[in-house]
């Protein structure tokens, strides 16, 4: 038996342990608050620099020119011409400046928010000689204007009384008016390019690639939303519908495709670039708009690039009429697609995909813009990085869905980088060369609209409590208004439905409607922690399990892996015991 002395010390030490194990976790948490708030600051700096550094060098034009202090006009044609040489009526878009409203308002500038709404609505206008890359106008220019304008009209009255008059609006309404020719083909899918003042100019290219005619129904809708006037919708919605009918047998897209035949040309596809933002958009439009057409086209687009893309943590690309493996390689804009999966709510595999782009980013210092996956090395020509945003962006997704703080950590390796290799006297440059670090004299505009704005959010995110939101393809928030959803008939039953108890209460709910967590779109019940199946569960032929072949079984709900039949008859993982 102990001493008494002992014992008393033992019985003492069971009474203190709760209170020292609650003082050292409110400690921790009170250190992980004051990270956040100095990673906070710092970003808050890294904007204003290249901001500030803007509106000095570059301004009105489209972007900076970081290393000599200049600027270039990137959006149109007219890119790279000095100032004296431009069209007459030509004054710059304040591409930057544009981009930057949203960012503004996140950061609490509303002063200089209100600035620069005044100077737009002044002064900028597309009645211009400049041919324009359809898809980047309107994920910039379009995007950034729909949504300062709701930004501007919503209930905190940030800008002051008889200041605002819709001037944002009009502005958006005139220039998808001049988007509109562009869809003027036999396809109703739209040229890559046009010219604001003309149109569509004689022998315009035909070639566009998937995003660029499946990446408008964000932008082009929220506009009809707002204005009453469907037919900005309209066009984008049958320009993706098209799309969505030359996929193939497998539901797979191509990447390119001529306008107008409706014939693919580049069958190699997967979920980087010139398909990247046709995933993203399909499944936030039906967030934005409610529309079940989107969610069945997103269900069936998303398990066929699990089955046909996915290697492990990595997705390769394939070829859109067998399935079969064409190219083995990372590029820098797939880093979007686990910030996707948390919002369809595959976090695991969000988790398990992020990871690998972080190493990448770590043994390089930042993220080159292609890795050969099958050899473990740079793409030999692709070794420059543009100040992307999608690893930060994917970042503040799974922070925002696991409360992890090692997403944190990842945050502040990422503004670390940012800072030591790419900042300079006049403002962030790009990087040209990941092995030497060389820099190259542009500072793209969505390193204000979404690299600063997404790494603010990680550290801040009190812009979205009791908010819904959904961010553009190009970071711009567009609220989840209810007004904006399709209205369902009464005797409508939605598939997939299930039961959800939260309390004494059993709410109706679908798989569907629980993907979209964190909280940005949702209200906080349904980011409970429940164990909900993911969007792409797809169940097995039978109810009992059994089988005869592998295509009588689904698509497993809790990793999205495809199952399949084992000689004994039965479905499930057999190939990954």
């Amino acid at each position: 038996m102990l001493p008494l002395k002992s014992m008393t010390w033992v019985l003492l030490l069971l009474l203190l342990s709760p209170a020292i194990i609650n003082l050292s976790t409110s400690q921790s948490d009170a250190r992980w608050a004051a990270k956040k708030r100095r990673l906070r600051d710092k970003v808050h700096k890294m904007f204003y620099h290249a901001y500030d550094n803007y509106m000095i060098h570059a301004f009105p034009h489209d972007e900076l020119k970081p290393l000599s202090k200049s600027f270039t006009d990137s959006l149109s044609e007219l890119g790279n011409l000095k100032l004296e040489r431009l069209p007459q009526d030509y004054s710059g878009s304040a591409l930057t400046l544009i981009e930057s409203l949203s960012s503004l308002v996140i950061m609490g500038n509303n002063t200089e928010f209100q600035s620069a709404v005044v100077w737009l609505s002044e002064n900028l206008t597309f009645n211009v000689d400049a041919r324009v890359n359809l898809f980047e106008c309107n994920i910039r220019v379009l995007g950034g204007l729909v949504s300062a304008h709701l930004l501007a009209t919503d209930s905190t009255d940030r800008l002051g009384k008889g200041v605002y008059k819709n001037q944002l609006l009009t502005l958006a309404e005139d220039l998808g008016k001049r988007f509109l020719p562009a869809f003027n083909t036999p396809t109703g899918l739209p040229y890559a390019w046009v010219n604001l003042k003309y149109g569509v100019m004689e022998n315009e290219t035909t070639e566009t690639s998937t995003s660029g005619c499946g990446s408008l129904i964000l932008e082009m809708g929220a506009l009809s939303r707002l204005t009453g006037d469907p037919k900005y919708e309209s066009a984008a919605l049958r320009a993706l519908r098209k799309l969505w009918s030359m996929r193939s047998s497998l539901n797979l897209l191509g990447t390119t495709l001529d306008v107008s035949t409706g014939e693919w040309i580049e069958y190699s596809t997967g979920i980087g670039a010139g398909v990247d933002s046709f995933y993203e958009y399909l499944f936030k439009a039906h967030i934005l708009f409610g529309k079940e057409e989107f969610w069945r086209m997103f269900h069936s687009a998303y398990i066929a690039v699990q089955k046909y893309f996915r290697h492990g943590p990595w997705y390769h690309e394939a070829d859109m009429r067998t399935g079969k493996a064409t190219y083995w390689q990372l590029t820098s804009l797939q880093a979007f697609w686990p910030g996707l999966q948390v919002l369809v709510g595959d976090i695991a595999a969000a988790n398990s995909s992020h990871r690998e782009f972080v190493y990448v980013w770590k043994k390089y210092g930042v993220l080159p813009e292609r890795y050969l996956l099958d050899h473990q090395m740079l793409h030999p020509t692709e070794k420059y990085y543009p100040l992307r945003p999608e690893l930060a962006e994917s970042t503040f997704y799974l922070y925002q869905a696991t409360k992890d703080p090692w997403y944190i950590e990842v945050g502040e390796s990422i503004v670390n980088s940012l800072n030591l290799y790419t900042k300079v006297d006049g403002g962030f440059a790009s990087i040209r060369d990941v092995t030497t670090m060389q820099l190259e004299d542009h500072q793209h505009s969505f390193f204000l609209a979404e690299t600063c704005k997404y790494l603010f959010l990680l550290f801040d995110d009190s812009f979205l409590v009791e908010k819904n939101y959904i961010f553009t393809t190009e970071g711009h928030p567009l609220p989840v208004l209810s007004s904006w959803h399709d209205r369902l008939p009464e005797t409508y039953i939605q598939t997939n439905r299930t039961l959800l108890k939260t309390g004494n209460q059993a709410r109706q709910t679908s798989s569907m409607s629980k993907q979209v967590c964190p909280p940005t779109t949702l209200n906080s019940w349904e980011c409970s922690g429940q164990q909900v199946e993911s969007a792409c569960h797809v169940h097995d032929a039978r109810s009992d399990h059994r089988c005869l072949t592998d295509d009588e079984c689904g698509v497993d709900s809790s990793n999205c892996r495809r199952r399949s039949c084992s000689m004994a008859g039965y479905c499930g993982l057999w190939l990954f015991i």
